[in-house]
């Protein structure tokens, strides 16, 4: 049993064709016949059910079909890094926008001067893109806030972060000490855009308390969202790294969770078949670096919101 036993048995479970992953491989129909052949022989099992001169897949197919995949994939990144080695190491990061706007350019400067022969391609974008991306292996490493929901990805938390909810210090709430959760009920909200990770976390706890969202404005930006915050007295929920400059210049008011709901982690993120080289792993101990960035951050005069 070969790689390339493997290759034909993954195109013609693909295709559901033996001719059709032929022509897929450039190779004969009875080449591919006795591939699977020789794989049933070598196993003592069926792969596939021939009725009607349609396949279909066995049980024992299916199984192979999951490790085929696996293996292979495993080992045309073996083939990858090999051939690669006298060539220079290219990391391609996956940052949420919450951890873009806070930590990435950062992250990415520390590590330039660290490693300076690993070129960095860097993407941002919502948890849910991120890990997209992470599972068709079009970046190497994530780095996200939100919940990564697929078991083919190893995520762990590293950073410490903690949402807030924030209003214009000309907002009626800003002269408040505590605010009652009701009270959120007829404000208006900028909201982050479907699939990120600091929506998902808030409306789940708003949902929890049977309180809807009535959402003014929605995008992508955190800039944008402070914008509408500070100029049209909208409330947005957002992570504490990203209001430093906003506190600090009377802009903008935090209000905290009283409860602690609302803290959560910015995760590094990977496949868990991914090869980790060297200068992924110095990444990942560059960003542990940042773990209690949350807390540099003086909440003094920050209201308290309660249930």
């Amino acid at each position: 049993m070969t790689i390339r036993h493997l290759r034909i048995f993954l195109e013609v479970v693909k295709n559901k064709s033996m001719n059709a992953a032929a022509a897929k491989l450039y190779i004969s129909q009875p080449t591919v016949s006795q591939a699977i052949r020789e794989l049933e022989e070598h196993y003592g099992v069926l792969l596939f059910e021939r009725l009607n001169r349609r396949l279909y897949i066995t049980d024992a197919g299916r199984r192979l079909f999951t490790y085929a995949k696996s293996l292979v994939k495993q080992f045309d990144d073996l083939e990858e890094k090999m051939f690669n080695l006298s060539k220079k190491e290219k990391i391609r990061i996956g940052a949420t926008i919450t951890v873009g706007e806070a930590i990435l350019s950062d992250v990415i400067n520390r590590f330039n001067k660290k490693e300076p022969n690993i070129e960095v391609y860097s993407y941002m974008n919502n948890t849910r893109l991120i890990e997209n991306k992470l599972l068709k292996s079009e970046i190497d490493i994530g780095i996200v806030e939100g919940q990564i929901k697929s078991s083919d990805l190893i995520s762990i938390p590293e950073v410490n972060d903690y949402l807030v909810l924030i209003c214009s210090t000309k907002h009626p709430f800003a002269r408040k000490k505590t605010i009652k959760l009701e009270e959120l009920a007829n404000e208006n909200f900028a909201m982050r855009e479907k699939g990120s990770g600091t929506r998902e976390l808030f409306e789940r706890y708003m949902a929890e308390n049977g309180l809807d969202i009535k959402i003014a404005f929605e995008g992508n930006s955190p800039e944008a969202i402070k914008k509408e915050v500070i100029n049209n007295n909208y409330l947005a929920v957002i992570s504490i790294c990203l209001v430093e400059e906003e506190v600090k210049n009377s802009q903008i008011h935090i209000i905290e969770c009283a409860e602690g709901a609302w803290d959560r982690y910015f995760s590094i993120v990977y496949h868990k078949d991914k090869l980790l080289t060297k200068g992924m792993e110095s990444l990942i101990e560059i960003i542990r670096d940042y773990k209690n960035i949350s807390s540099r951050i003086k909440t003094d005069w920050a209201s308290r919101l309660i249930k």
